[in-house]
């Protein structure tokens, strides 16, 4: 056996024998690996418990942690060329640094799951679960861009060369540094304007909004935007500094209840106390109706028209419309049928001179006598005739 361990070592060239310990390093990691992964799913099986959940997502980070803690040990007994020893141990630092700062990102996420798992955001009233949800994935978010930009500090200061030029560069040039903090005031903005957010909530998810004259609801809150999907399943990416900078209307900041309202533009006859008790038949009838609101007044009277409007409560605002549209509709169908005269008409008067001109001698009709009352064309006086020597 020792034989031919010799006879293939003298085989091999010496240059490729610290490859072929690369390699063998390499795949006893990945088999250790394998190993440890096994040994960690029979100890946690299905548990439920946050170090469980962390184990079983982080398994390819852990695969890249073994290939790393493999790399120094090899490098000490391999006979690489002169600095690539300093070369392996430098990758290996920086990439150990990589899979902790990997770690880190699915520990927020598994966290973050596992507190708005927790939260019901289909129940009726979902506004305390609206404002946890919003707060936790916004903070996940700006934690995850934080962890993010320090793993990529700290791996970049393990290189001297680096290092030494980012000092350089903002000792030596100051504007610069200026025009680099220019350039990045909206992302930073954005993700200060995140972190406001996650503490005042001015807006939620689910939240109904109108932004830039559109209405919709709060479907993502990312880092740096808002996602508003609106009503007809178009999206309106909005920048997180606009809700911090600009006005806008948020309709369920307190509660998802909320009024709406209807009008009807109706003739002056139109019986006012008879749809006041209709409407609170129609709303007694629709289930979207809350029981809270209703009530109908005579807010505009015109030369031609009154208005009249109509305000009934729902539980939130997709409720409240489609209880305008059926208040509206069922008002239109009984004023039809018991009160057409309610509806807008447009009113004139007709006279009669009676003392017009009689019709002229070529024309028919009628010849005005002296009460009023009509003669008969054969009837009127003959003037200027010549009658045959009468």
């Amino acid at each position: 056996m020792r034989d031919l361990l010799t006879s293939v070592d003298h085989a091999i060239p010496t240059a490729l024998h610290p490859w072929i310990l690369l390699a063998a390093a390499l795949a006893l990691a990945l088999l250790a690996h394998r190993l440890a992964w096994r040994l960690v799913l029979r100890l946690t099986g299905q548990g439920r418990s946050l170090a469980a959940r962390v184990l079983f997502r982080a398994r390819r980070p852990a695969r890249l942690g073994f290939v790393v803690v493999a790399l120094p040990g090899l490098a000490g007994a391999a006979t690489f060329p002169l600095g690539w020893t300093a070369v392996l141990v430098r990758i290996a630092v920086a990439l150990l640094i990589v899979v902790l700062g990997w770690v880190a990102l699915i520990a927020i996420d598994v966290i973050a799951d596992r507190q708005s798992a927790r939260l019901r955001l289909d129940a009726e009233d979902n506004l305390a679960a609206r404002k946890q949800v919003t707060q936790i994935r916004v903070l996940q978010r700006v934690s995850k861009v934080v962890a993010f930009l320090l793993t990529a500090g700290i791996v970049l200061s393990t290189f001297e060369s680096v290092r030494q030029y980012g000092v350089s560069l903002f000792a030596s040039a100051g504007a610069a540094g200026l025009v680099l903090g220019f350039a990045a005031r909206p992302v930073l903005a954005n993700l200060i304007a995140g972190i406001q957010i996650a503490l005042t909530q001015p807006i939620r998810l689910d939240d109904v909004v109108i932004v830039e004259n559109e209405w919709g609801w709060i479907e993502e809150i990312a880092s740096t935007y808002v996602v508003v999907r609106l009503w007809d399943l178009r999206r309106l990416v909005v920048p997180l500094s606009h809700f911090i900078e600009k006005p806008f209307q948020n309709w369920t900041r307190e509660s998802a209840s909320i009024i709406g309202t209807v009008f009807w533009h109706l003739d002056y006859t139109a019986p006012v106390g008879a749809m006041r008790e209709k409407l609170k038949a129609l709303a007694q009838e629709c289930p979207l109706w809350d029981g809270k609101v209703v009530n109908l007044q005579v807010t505009e009277a015109g030369s031609e028209t009154i208005e009249v409007r109509a305000l009934v409560s729902a539980r939130n605002s997709p409720a409240a419309w489609d209880l305008r549209c059926e208040v509206r509709e069922g008002m239109l169908e009984w004023l039809q049928e018991a009160h057409p005269g309610a509806l807008p008409r447009t009113r004139g008067e007709l006279t009669i001179d009676q003392r017009r001109e009689p019709p002229s001698p070529g024309g028919g009709g009628l010849r005005p006598g002296a009460d009023g009352s009509g003669v008969p064309r054969e009837a009127w006086p003959v003037q200027g005739v010549d009658r045959g020597g009468e």
